[in-house]
């Protein structure tokens, strides 16, 4: 049997459980809920997050969602739907944020460990490009291009014009396969040259271009050291 949050016992409403117990406190579903304040006339908050969640599997299946896509089910409007991806893309954020915290790049796996949380859930192949200075600690990061699974159009003066404007001294640059296959393409292996020379002629230094595909990835430093010499 379904019931309106106005309805249920007190205790067992998110927003009076929350103040009483804390956020914490909540499942997924309730916190789901207050996001979306109300359900409709015979469909609860909490039975439309319930909905939400079984169309999606989870919240990471969320994640992929879209406005129109959200719209299509009963109870969600326009409004609704924006509201739980802008809450989504806020905790995606937070976790980018956290990893740029005085990162200081050592070796090549620094770089996974660091970014790969940029990619995560990503249907679409992305390039970055992270700006340092000479300790190589971590100046910004900026993303450059969002395109295809299996298309990307890297122009380097895009690249050294970030450089340019952080006073970066080197440059890393990073981006994905959603294919989830980590070696290069001919295409990775052409930008990568390119984008080497460029920044010899500039004395900006690249100090790797990696690769990154669900849980592993691919350094052009540590697996083509040719290009480096």
């Amino acid at each position: 049997m379904s019931y309106l949050i106005k309805d249920l016992p007190l205790k067992e409403k998110p927003r009076e459980k929350a103040k009483k117990y804390g956020i914490t406190s909540l499942s997924e579903i309730e916190l789901l809920a207050i996001l979306l304040r109300t359900g409709t006339k015979n469909v609860s908050a909490i039975d439309l997050a319930r909905k939400l969640l079984l169309e999606y599997q989870d919240l990471k299946g969320l994640l992929h969602a879209r406005i129109n896509s959200l719209k299509k089910i009963p109870g969600m409007g326009e409004v609704k739907a924006i509201t739980i991806l802008s809450a989504l893309e806020l905790g995606k954020r937070l976790q980018e944020n956290d990893c740029q915290e005085k990162i200081q790049i050592k070796e090549s796996k620094d770089v996974y460990t660091y970014f790969a949380s940029l990619f995560l859930y990503s249907e679409q192949e992305k390039f970055y490009v992270i700006l340092l200075d000479s300790k190589n600690y971590v100046l910004n990061k900026k993303l450059l291009f969002v395109g295809t699974a299996n298309q990307s159009l890297i122009h380097p003066r895009d690249i050294f014009k970030e450089a340019i404007l952080n006073n970066a001294v080197k440059i890393l640059c990073i981006h994905n396969h959603p294919s989830g296959r980590v070696n290069p393409s001919f295409a990775d292996e052409q930008v990568t040259k390119k984008i080497k020379k460029i920044g010899d002629l500039m004395g900006i230094t690249l100090v790797d271009h990696v690769i990154i595909a669900k849980d592993n990835y691919y350094s052009f430093l540590e697996n083509r050291k040719d290009l480096w010499e």
